[in-house]
């Protein structure tokens, strides 16, 4: 039993440094010669870099941050062959373990410890990791996500409806309910979710009200304008 907790406690600090690793950050200071976390929202995170920088620099920070999440998640499934979490009695200390594994990677990425804990807010890597948990739900929120972004423009607005769509989703899950009670801390899981980004959001909700908050069209050509303070000079090659 010594070497379950051992294992587990271990399993968790894994998620939290993959949580960490700032791809924001190391990206925009490799390829860019910038600390994403000094221009724009001032976010270590995809909306950021795609308002600074670009798609170029967006697509793989957003890929790297929802695989770490993901990877969090799915090296927990090692745990399954620990006799603790074998029969169904012992099916609902695993749905703990493994969300325990997505508050330590988001958490992991909102305080990153190989970036002096000041990170993103953790969105992209949330994802990555609910998709370990439940793909089929993350698709269902994707969609949302997009049509919210299509007719908005907003991706805080976007991922804020997104994430309170997840325990309406949850909720007429057939996958979800039919595992009831053992499912019960995912189910509880996706409120929280959709509490924590609205309160991670809290500053954007602020500017969607007063109507400063910036919008993203990712279809429409970004036009070329000369660069202005706040705004970082690209290297040669970058997105525009």
């Amino acid at each position: 039993m010594i070497l379950t907790y051992y294992c587990i406690i271990t399993m968790i600090i894994i998620a939290y440094l993959l949580g960490s690793i700032p791809s924001a950050v190391w990206i925009g200071k490799k390829y860019y010669g910038i600390d994403i976390r000094e221009y724009g929202s001032k976010n270590a995170g995809t909306t950021n870099m795609l308002r600074v920088l670009g798609r170029r620099a967006a697509l793989p920070v957003f890929a790297l941050d929802v695989l770490k999440g993901f990877v969090a998640v799915t090296i927990m499934d090692l745990m399954k062959y620990d006799d603790f979490f074998t029969g169904g009695s012992h099916e609902f200390w695993f749905y703990m373990l493994r969300i325990g594994a997505v508050i330590a990677a988001v958490v992991g990425h909102i305080f990153p410890v190989f970036a002096g804990f000041k990170g993103g807010k953790g969105v992209a890597t949330l994802v990555g990791a609910v998709i370990g948990l439940n793909a089929p739900l993350v698709l269902l929120c994707f969609g949302v996500w997009v049509l919210t972004l299509i007719v908005t423009h907003y991706v805080s607005l976007a991922s804020m409806i997104a994430g309170c769509c997840f325990p309406l989703f949850t909720l007429i899950s057939p996958k979800v309910m039919q595992a009831l009670p053992a499912s019960s801390p995912f189910l509880i899981f996706s409120f929280l979710t959709a509490g924590l980004l609205i309160f991670t959001h809290r500053k954007n909700i602020e500017r969607l009200r007063a109507g400063t908050e910036s919008k993203i069209y990712i279809w429409k050509p970004r036009q070329t304008t000369p660069p202005s303070s706040g705004t970082p000079h690209r290297k040669e090659g970058s997105d525009r």
